[in-house]
């Protein structure tokens, strides 16, 4: 539930500022349906890809999501450590917000009711970001049975969460510390992934699943190391 959470939250609070700058500058009817349809498409794809997974074995299941859980959390881990070490500039959704809002004022403002720049724009931001929730979600909750409602309340819960922020502040939640929220996702799903993959290849690990808290740590350790590499190559490069 806590990485299918983090994930999820981290997703929302993009959508979010897309979908806030799209209403700012055009209007929110038209931004707040096109979001809502996003929201169906993905609940279609869920249901869709859920009974799918059902006919697939479990060892096979196993490799396959931890493979998938592995390489979105090596992904986001490689940014975060960059990030980190000042190797990348800072996720900045204040800054994203601004570059959404001039781009969507650079447009003409329809005389109509119907927004159709509006709609599809906040459609598309929910459909993508979305798309990478819903398979981070499917991919946690597939490993075991039982695991695939915690992590479907999980996601539930982040999009409640930044819906309801969204709502009271009316502006980007630049205050969220998504970069850190970014580095810690990361090595959950690797940690994750590495287990499921193990789990899947027959690997019997020791404790159970009381394995994956020593892999968090060990990939935080590995994720620390390379981030103070990282920024002594870049004072190097620097002088």
């Amino acid at each position: 539930m806590l990485a299918s959470f983090l994930a999820s939250l981290v997703e929302c609070v993009e959508a979010l500022t897309v979908v806030l700058a799209v209403g700012a500058v055009r209007g929110w009817r038209s931004a707040l349906a096109g979001s809502a349809s996003g929201l169906a498409a993905l609940l279609l794809l869920v249901v869709a890809l859920g009974h799918a997974l059902t006919r697939i074995p479990l060892q096979k299941l196993q490799l396959v999501v931890g493979g998938l859980l592995l390489l979105f959390g090596m992904r986001w881990l490689r940014k975060a450590v960059l990030r980190a070490a000042g190797v990348l500039a800072l996720h900045d959704e204040a800054a994203i917000y601004e570059r959404e809002a001039q781009a969507l004022r650079e447009q003409a403002v329809a005389a109509h009711a119907w927004d159709k720049l509006a709609f599809a724009a906040a459609f598309k931001i929910t459909v993508l970001e979305g798309v990478e929730v819903v398979f981070i979600v499917l991919a946690i909750g597939a490993g075991r049975p039982d695991l695939l409602w915690p992590a479907s309340l999980g996601a539930l819960a982040a999009l409640l969460v930044v819906a309801a922020l969204g709502v009271a502040v009316h502006k980007p939640l630049a205050r969220v510390p998504e970069n850190t929220l970014k580095f810690a996702v990361g090595v959950l799903l690797c940690a994750f992934g590495t287990y499921w993959a193990g789990e899947g290849m027959g690997y019997a690990w020791p404790g159970a699943d009381g394995a994956i808290p020593l892999l968090m740590c060990a990939f935080l350790a590995v994720a620390m190391l390379c981030v103070a590499g990282c920024r002594r190559m870049a004072a190097g490069v620097a002088r």
